[in-house]
């Protein structure tokens, strides 16, 4: 079982244990809350009865101690005794500020009522008494416990979550800098032999076209090797000339794309626009757009590139005529592996992705999109990145 497969296997494990913890707290302590409220409503009775008969000893009666020892020891449940009008005779437990102030045991009486029934006392002389209360602090605090462990389980969980995340994207990150490194070290022998026989070729004919532009594939493949090899290094970045290297990335897939493609430039390439960049990366995001947009668009249509720039940022629109897409594909298109192709891995976007926001600190995203018309996709660079 690979290492990516038994993170995978673990994170549904721990959500599912989460699951049986959560619910087998919420069970036991409604349990325990229904238990203790019933002996509480027990306590309440106890009281009541204790209450009555203390009410109907005759004056010169002796008062049984016992009487006296219920009502003191019931300290932790809050109560209220009313007449039959709902004038308030006693009050237990509750605010000691507030035990004079009519309007709070009022309104504590409505929440009484919401919680409990209230406990009837009927006397000797037919007059009735009301005993309204409410859980104690504690049975309160018992109540919402299973919420303060959910949530305490929760952030346990999302602490775990991102740990095997990341060690996970970690883990991709290393298969794809050994996959490119061995990529790049196995295009070295051939692009080494399809050098000397160009240069076999241009020693018969120096202005021979044909040679003159498989040297120039044979250079691009040079930089995408290394561009492989450089994978999982950090780049350095430069401060460039974008409208030139734009400028030259297009020119070079032009000559390269079908003569039903129409291209338009949208800039004027006089204007020297300035900004940190790894030449050789940023020239893969612009073929990589490029190239997407032509499957797009079946080798048909039209392809324009604006460039723009504002007092700390430069914006790159690459737009197709394509068949478009919804707007719920325009972050899943960047994800590794996602491909609508019959061939290919998915990593072209996923890779443009990452060279422009983790190591040019920019931004790449779907500008606009429509199924049927078309997509243009943006880039962003900062003019100056923050040290």
């Amino acid at each position: 079982m690979t290492p990516l497969i038994l993170r995978s296997k673990w994170k549904t494990t721990l959500l599912f244990l989460a699951l049986i913890i959560s619910a087998s707290s919420f069970w036991f302590t409604s349990e325990l809350v229904s238990d203790l409220s019933k002996e509480e409503r027990k306590k309440i009775k106890i009281w009541a009865d204790a209450s009555k008969e203390l009410q109907e000893v005759p004056l010169t009666g002796d008062v049984p101690l016992y009487l006296y020892e219920i009502i003191q020891e019931n300290r932790t449940i809050p109560r209220i005794l009313t007449d039959s009008s709902g004038n308030i005779l006693t009050s237990m437990n509750l605010n000691p500020a507030k035990e004079n102030d009519k309007t709070y045991l009022k309104e504590q009486i409505e929440l009484m009522k919401i919680a409990h029934e209230p406990i009837l006392l009927t006397f000797a002389d037919k007059s009735i008494n009301y005993i309204y209360y409410k859980d104690s602090t504690l049975l309160t605090q018992l109540a919402y416990f299973p919420f303060v462990q959910f949530f305490i389980i929760f952030l346990f969980l999302v602490v775990v979550y991102i740990a095997l995340s990341i060690s996970e994207t970690s883990e991709q990150n290393k298969l794809w800098v050994g996959m490119s490194k061995e990529t790049a070290h196995q295009l070295g022998t051939p692009i080494s032999s399809l050098l000397a026989f160009v240069e076999l070729l241009k020693a018969k004919d120096k202005n021979d076209i044909i040679a003159i532009e498989v040297e120039k594939d044979v250079q691009r493949l040079e930089q995408i090797t290394e561009r492989f090899s450089r994978i999982g290094s950090k780049p350095v970045l430069v401060d460039t000339n974008i409208t030139n290297v734009v400028k030259k990335a297009v020119e070079y897939m032009k000559i390269r794309t079908s003569p039903n493609v129409s291209y338009v430039q949208e800039f004027d390439d006089s204007i020297d626009i300035y900004a940190p960049m790894n030449i050789a990366l940023f020239e893969w995001v612009i073929e990589n757009l490029w190239k997407n947009a032509l499957d797009a668009m079946s080798n048909m249509g039209e392809m324009s590139v604006s460039l723009k720039q504002t007092d700390h940022s430069v914006f790159i629109d690459i737009s197709d005529t394509g068949k478009g897409m919804s707007k719920r594909k325009f972050k899943t298109i960047f994800k590794p592996g996602y491909t609508t192709k019959d061939r290919g891995w998915g990593l072209g976007l996923s890779l443009a992705k990452r060279i422009i926001e983790s190591y040019h600190k920019g931004k790449i995203y779907v500008r606009y999109s429509e199924v049927g018309r078309g997509t243009t996709f943006r880039i962003v660079l900062k003019k100056k990145l923050e040290e």
